[in-house]
């Protein structure tokens, strides 16, 4: 990486990154919160985004990455470390952002995608191995990493399991139909019979 990219992103995982050998694209945007504004911003698809979040299935912790148009399905990821550890997990759940920040001592920064910088496993949405090349968070809230997919899967030695689901879309309720029925060709039809009505009433005046 070149010098004057290791201020874009916390020092630490630039260290991360070049002790594992790996030389990601930095990119620079605006200041951006969630990975669907990285998404507008970046002029990205949304599965082109990854969305990390840090889950806490009873005691211990893990960074879920999947892509920004899923959502989390809860019950799934649930099976999914249960399979990983091999036994019964009673509560998942996301922690508040301040046991966060506690729990990998973050500042001004948030997390990465990077688990492994973290010292936490990894559990990625199948679908992200079908990525060609993907944006993950640096931890930094104007820069993001853009690297192949299958680079990051093997760099985090991420467990590859089954636990995105569609977002729901709202559509817009449509305006209620009129209640007043126009007869086809309505319009058409009606100067005719203004004429005929006319003509009625010329009749009629001229036989009185």
């Amino acid at each position: 990486m070149k010098k004057s990219e290791e201020k874009k992103i916390p020092a630490a995982l630039i260290k991360y990154l070049e002790s594992k050998k790996v030389n990601p694209k930095i990119l620079e945007h605006k200041t951006v919160y969630t990975a669907i504004d990285a998404a507008n911003t970046l002029k990205r698809k949304l599965d082109e985004i990854v969305k990390s979040l840090l889950v806490k299935a009873d005691n211990n912790y893990y960074i879920v990455c999947l892509p920004a148009n899923q959502n989390l399905d809860f019950d799934k990821i649930k099976k999914a470390i249960e399979k990983i550890v091999g036994v019964k997990i009673k509560t998942v759940r996301i922690p508040s952002e301040e046991m966060m920040k506690n729990l990998l001592k973050l500042r001004d920064e948030g997390m990465s995608a990077f688990g492994g910088f973290h010292e936490l496993p990894v559990i990625a949405e199948k679908k992200l191995a079908n990525l060609k090349r993907a944006v993950f968070s640096s931890g930094s809230f104007n820069y993001s990493v853009e690297m192949r997919a299958k680079d990051f899967l093997k760099l985090e030695n991420a467990v590859l399991a089954n636990f995105g689901i569609n977002k729901k879309v709202k559509l817009i309720n449509k305006r209620p139909a009129s209640s007043i029925k126009i007869k086809p060709r309505a319009n058409k039809t009606m100067p005719a019979k203004k004429k005929a009505a006319k003509k009625k009433t010329k009749a009629k005046s001229k036989k009185k």
